[in-house]
């Protein structure tokens, strides 16, 4: 009884029961950020033991980098930003590290787009921003601009797997989409959102509230696509495969071939030989001579000059 009278006393005091609110709503909210943020060590173990990136895609990880960096410079601008910082900051560091295996193990044309990317992106805008933040903004001003692009690109974040809920769609297979990845989008997306409703902060709200969104429909796909037919090929297995048949396709043709040549010289000799069977059958057709029919018949050789060829 008086656990339950101190339950509804702090309920009844509001101002108490808000703030335990807002403290255990961004203390969940710190934590399934960290294990969001973590979600994708599974996948890159995969990346660096296959020594390929396959069919996963780099978008994601590459605009929750810069996400993260601009939502740590928000918390350092903000006062009482300090959780914000944390959080966000052990995220960079860790899609830092994403990033880097990606462009080790990417196809070389990827490699290059997203290195491209990256430099432009992660290096070039997120300097300009903070420079001209520092430089040329002051006080509330400053706040409202980083909270603008922040906002943008948590939307940028949690949109980049629509283009892993493509390939789900046209693969019927939910290997290149993780589902932890997906359920702590939709977690994040959900707590983050109660919280900024809670504290009025729409730069937090906004975004995850679309987070909440997308991470739920990534769910519904999950449970739609997991126990479906097999996986289609990715285009490196596709080719891999096409390439061994066409090299026992070459190989059959070059044994046929082989064979044929065999054949046709086996051939070419047995019709060069003489055919016992005509000789046999020329030699069964001459006649007989007998002692004075030869002579008389090479008497008239002599004459006329001509030789004659008699079957033995």
């Amino acid at each position: 009884m008086a656990s339950l009278s101190f339950i509804i006393g702090i309920i009844g005091n509001y101002d108490i029961f808000y703030k335990l609110t807002i403290f255990f709503l961004m203390g969940a909210g710190n934590v399934i950020s960290i294990l969001m943020f973590t979600s994708p060590l599974n996948t890159f173990k995969q990346v660096v033991k296959n020594k390929s990136t396959e069919d996963y895609k780099g978008l994601p990880y590459i605009t929750t980098l810069l996400s993260t960096s601009l939502w740590t410079f928000y918390g350092l601008l903000k006062t009482g930003g300090l959780l914000v910082v944390t959080v966000n900051g052990a995220g960079a560091a860790l899609h830092v590290v994403y990033v880097i295996i990606f462009l080790i193990y990417a196809p070389h044309n990827i490699k290059i787009k997203s290195v491209k990317l990256v430099a432009a992106v992660n290096v070039a805008f997120l300097g300009i921003v903070i420079i001209i933040t520092l430089l040329a903004l002051k006080g509330e001003t400053r706040i409202t601009l980083v909270g603008l692009l922040c906002a943008g690109l948590t939307i940028g974040m949690y949109a980049a797997p629509l283009s892993a809920m493509r390939t789900v769609i046209k693969t019927r297979s939910v290997k290149y989409m993780p589902f932890l990845l997906s359920f702590f989008q939709f977690l994040n997306g959900g707590v983050w959102s109660t919280y900024a409703l809670l504290v009025k902060d729409y730069y937090i709200g906004v975004p995850n509230g679309i987070g909440f969104v997308l991470g739920s429909l990534q769910l519904i796909l999950y449970m739609m696509y997991k126990n479906k037919s097999r996986p289609v090929e990715s285009d490196d297995e596709r080719k891999e495969k096409e390439g061994s048949a066409h090299l026992v396709k070459d190989g059959l043709q070059l044994q046929d071939l082989d064979e044929k040549t065999k054949n046709g010289s086996s051939l070419h000799k047995a019709n060069s030989l003489p055919n016992n069977s005509i000789i046999t059958q020329n030699v069964m057709k001459t006649p007989s001579l007998g002692p004075l029919e030869l002579d008389k018949f090479t008497q008239r050789d002599i004459e006329t000059g001509s030789g004659s060829n008699i079957g033995l």
